[in-house]
């Protein structure tokens, strides 16, 4: 077991609090530290520090030694290629609404844009590599996301309540149509609108939401989210396209999975999110990047409902968050104050641990010992032995374990 050293990314969403204060460095930092990396990922892989105190990239140690690292099943599966990315997620302000393609879609979409020449670090590239990204986020603090398509049913309810002239045809067609295909038809209307049509029904919209706030109506918090992406983004079809998603607050422990085509938007709140190692991104609106309205309107998945929670698995002294996803698999592990109860961890595949509350002591069943604070990572690979965890004093303590899926 070996410390990790996670790569800050500053994007102008992000906090200057939250990571600066999670590490110990001084706060407010200069700019914001939207998410910290714990992997190897190729644009910005994470630092193992050995024990003689040298720093290494993990990308390079896991091309270097794939089944030391991974272990014989997961290079056999994913090459020397760590399949998941763990991070801290720190969001201060909206992200841009987007999804995610299946691998099935990113191999295509991959080998298309590859024939075509376009560079891989293009503004207007879709799929820099051939992998899906799935993706789960936990919530560490109060967390705010858009996610899924709501209940037509539901959605039709909202446009009724904030009904303005403009708007009626638009709640008009989703009721005559509650279901999926009502949804894509709404969705790829309020799309392609053109920008005149957009610039008159877009005020329209954001003054009925005022109005509906100031009555307390029955969907003041779906119309304060409007609001406040309308505040940043007053002529964006994101906006109307927000309407149709279900709006979730998500406490801390409490989890959602994106899989592919799900149509999400992170609000603001701070969480352990884990997907699989890809840059594939079709973006939806609210964001100054490239939008491929065709290629999105072939990835996105129009089925509806509430959006699942995952609360974990109850497995032992472990919370595991069960997803379909090869890629990946995210544990958590709390202690209370005063508790002090060992956690057996094996090692059969490579693992990433964080700690995000109190102060753990790790040995490893060959005696090597090793503390970890708020805010570290160990990277524990295949080959290293099984290693048990406990706090390391009698405050509260929390631990995330990612791991490759159980399918991988």
């Amino acid at each position: 077991m070996e410390q990790l050293l996670g790569a800050v990314r500053p994007y102008a969403w992000g906090s200057r609090i939250t990571i600066p204060e999670m590490l110990g460095r001084p706060v407010p930092a200069p700019h914001p530290e939207a998410e910290l990396w714990m992997g190897a990922h190729p644009g910005d892989p994470s630092r193992v520090v050995g024990s003689d105190g040298v720093e290494r990239s993990l990308l390079e140690l896991v091309e270097s030694d794939p089944i030391g690292q991974l272990g014989g099943r997961c290079a056999q599966r994913w090459g020397d290629r760590l399949p998941f990315l763990l991070k801290i997620l720190a969001a201060e302000e909206p992200l841009s609404m987007q999804a995610h393609p299946s691998a099935s879609q990113a191999a295509e979409g991959h080998a298309r844009e590859e024939a075509a020449g376009i560079p891989r670090d293009a503004p207007n590239r879709n799929y820099p590599d051939p992998t899906a990204k799935p993706e789960l986020v936990c919530a560490l603090t109060e967390f705010h996301a858009l996610a899924g398509f709501r209940d037509p049913r539901r959605t039709v309810a909202l446009l009724r309540a904030i009904e303005t002239p403009g708007l009626a045809k638009y709640a008009d067609l989703l009721a005559a149509q509650p279901d999926p295909d009502g949804l894509r038809t709404l969705f790829t209307t309020w799309i392609t609108m053109p920008q005149p049509a957009l610039d008159e029904l877009l005020p329209e919209v954001l003054d009925a939401c005022v109005l509906h706030v100031k009555e307390h109506g029955e969907f003041d918090t779906e119309c304060r989210t409007i609001l406040e992406l309308g505040e940043t983004h007053p002529t964006d079809a994101g906006v109307l396209a927000a309407l149709l998603l279900n709006r979730l607050t998500l406490r801390a422990g409490e989890a959602i999975y994106l899989p592919a085509g799900n149509l999400h938007l992170y609000l603001h709140g701070t969480a352990v999110e884990i997907l699989a190692n890809s840059d594939n991104i079709l973006r939806c609106g609210l964001t100054p990047k490239h939008v491929d309205v065709p290629e999105l309107l072939r990835v996105v998945d129009f089925a509806c409902g509430d959006m699942p929670v995952l609360r974990g698995q109850p497995i032992g002294r472990m919370a595991v968050y069960r997803t379909d996803a090869p890629e990946f698999e995210l544990a958590r592990i709390e202690w209370a104050a005063g508790e002090d109860e060992d956690v057996e961890l094996d090692c059969t595949g490579p693992q990433i641990l964080l700690c995000t509350a109190g102060e753990l002591r790790l040995r490893a069943a060959d005696g090597k010992e090793s503390a970890l604070r708020r805010g570290e990572s160990m990277w524990l690979a295949a080959a290293d032995p099984a290693v048990s965890v406990r706090p390391a004093g009698d405050q509260p303590a929390h631990l995330f374990r990612a791991t490759p899926g159980t399918c991988a």
